[in-house]
């Protein structure tokens, strides 16, 4: 069995469970990864093991297992004898993370075209249904970012969907850190067109839509991060 077709590929970005008692470790880093995209836990923070057991209505260890997850992740900064605090994105950082995201994704798009599965592309479909209905209610990061990982999925190269499960939650950060001054971050419509040129087995539309997406992301994105640094500066 390939030791990269893990479920880690698949639930870089899990969904939560039915409730059925106290959370599990992947129910509560969903959990707090939701806290952390919807700015209900920020870089400024003040939290401990403890109070997010409270929180939650979890145990401390078992907190303290998705903290770590996250913090593998680069989401959450775990050192000795301090509390745990979100990480925030720089702009550099930032960068750095779609460009090697471009690299990927257009690889995994192209993929992705060889021989798409109806039911695949049946998963992808209503997934961006489901993103659709959530953007009209607010922010939709979660599921943005869960079709990316989906695609990579489909393409069938489970290193490179694995490399992207590290990248992608990055940029949800990212996103959340700075969305108050990103509009249209990463828009259903833009998922369907990719969806569409796969379908079609069309690598060379597919590529060129998956980095035009890209590319928009990572203008809107670093425009919002100097505008935030300048706004600070100002402060």
């Amino acid at each position: 069995m390939n030791s990269f077709a893990s479920p880690q590929i698949l639930t870089a970005l899990p969904f939560p469970r039915a409730d059925t008692g106290k959370p599990s470790v992947d129910d509560l880093y969903s959990q707090i990864f939701d806290a952390i995209l919807e700015q209900r836990i920020h870089a400024a923070s003040r939290f401990t093991e403890d109070s997010l057991a409270q929180m939650f209505s979890a145990r401390r260890s078992d907190i303290r297992s998705a903290l770590t997850q996250l913090s593998h992740q680069q989401i959450i900064i775990l050192r000795t004898n301090h509390r745990p605090r979100v990480a925030a994105p720089d702009a550099e950082q930032t960068r750095q993370t779609l460009h090697a995201r471009r690299l990927t994704e257009i690889t995994l798009a192209r993929l992705a075209c060889r021989q798409p599965r109806p039911q695949d592309l049946k998963r992808l479909r209503a997934l961006i249904d489901s993103e659709r209905q959530c953007t009209a209610r607010g922010p939709a990061i979660r599921l943005s970012g869960e079709f990316h990982l989906q695609l990579a999925e489909m393409a069938g190269n489970a290193p490179l969907a694995h490399f992207l499960g590290t990248l992608v939650p990055l940029t949800s950060l990212a996103i959340a850190h700075f969305d108050a001054q990103v509009e249209g971050y990463c828009t259903w419509q833009a998922h369907v067109a990719i969806v569409d040129a796969v379908e079609r087995g069309d690598a060379t539309a597919a590529e060129m839509l998956m980095t035009r997406h890209l590319d928009h992301l990572e203008q809107a994105l670093l425009n919002s991060g100097s505008v935030v640094s300048q706004n600070r500066v100002a402060g």
